[in-house]
């Protein structure tokens, strides 16, 4: 059977007038991805709370560095790692320390020395300046830490915007950093260990010490306290267990914010002057 003239054209300009009335399809804007904090970037400080600084030492000690993360991210809460290049001696280990590196801002990569005080060698560590300060750069390019903080192995010392002080063995060291624009980190409360990797203190007492800590006005800087510890020391589940009641009774407090190294209120220097550059 054969369509009429008519009837096909009627077909036709209904399809065209209903193509025109089709609402034409929106086209969406890409939407820009938030660009990735960078490490040392600034942060504004409130007066009303008291920033935690959890600085774990001498990582990658798996399973304690591993324990550690693990619980700081079901914890919801920031820590700094100072790494040591030669505990990273296998893909494990070498995967561990980018895993930290790559976690940020959550975590932070900080420097321990590449032979961590040519293996607690101390003495002769810091009475061979330049060589220790090699150590430090050569840690810094073996594990590419992003930001210009080091932690001496073994000595409570600091250099920080306007002021530099520590363990007079020490000084060498710390003013050859200073003057390559190297932020020191001491710590204001350790928890300390018995035989290579037992906790001293309970929970509770570390709770109370940071509380008088800050009651007491004796941080390095106001408001902030710098807490270390070690990665080792969490390894068996009664110690990661402590761990995890002492971050509850500080999450307790409302006051309390944790934050990485980098946003320490008095630091020097935080980012790297190649951290834009390609490597």
């Amino acid at each position: 059977m054969k369509l009429s003239t008519i009837t096909i054209g009627c077909a036709v300009l209904f399809m065209a007038t209903s193509c025109k009335n089709q609402p034409k399809e929106e086209v969406k804007a890409p939407v820009a991805e938030a660009p990735k904090p960078v490490p040392g970037t600034p942060i504004k400080f409130d007066s009303s709370k008291r920033y935690i600084y959890l600085t774990w030492d001498d990582s990658p000690q798996p399973p304690g560095t591993m324990v550690c993360m693990d619980l700081f991210r079901k914890e919801g809460v920031k820590a700094t790692f100072f790494s040591v290049g030669m505990h990273a001696f296998d893909l494990r280990r070498k995967r561990l320390v980018d895993e930290i590196r790559n976690s940020y801002p959550q975590f932070l990569l900080g420097n321990h020395s590449y032979t961590h005080g040519f293996q607690d060698k101390y003495k002769s560590f810091y009475n061979l300046p330049d060589s220790a300060v090699n150590d430090f750069l050569k840690n810094e390019q073996e594990l590419k830490v992003p930001v210009k903080i080091i932690r001496l192995p073994g000595c409570n010392s600091w250099v920080l915007d306007g002021e530099m002080k520590g363990q007079p063995s020490t000084k060498k060291v710390y003013e050859k950093l200073d003057a390559l624009g190297y932020s020191v980190i001491g710590w204001d409360l350790e928890w300390r260990f018995l035989h290579g990797n037992v906790p001293v203190q309970s929970a509770t007492e570390m709770a109370k010490e940071v509380n008088e800590k800050f009651e007491d006005a004796l941080t390095v800087a106001p408001n902030a306290i710098v807490i270390l510890a070690h990665d080792r020391m969490f390894a068996k589940p009664q110690y990661a267990d402590s761990l995890s009641r002492f971050i509850d009774l500080l999450k307790s407090d409302p006051r309390n914010v944790f934050e990485t190294i980098d946003h320490y209120p008095l630091i020097k220097y935080a980012v790297k002057d190649t951290l834009n550059k390609k490597h």
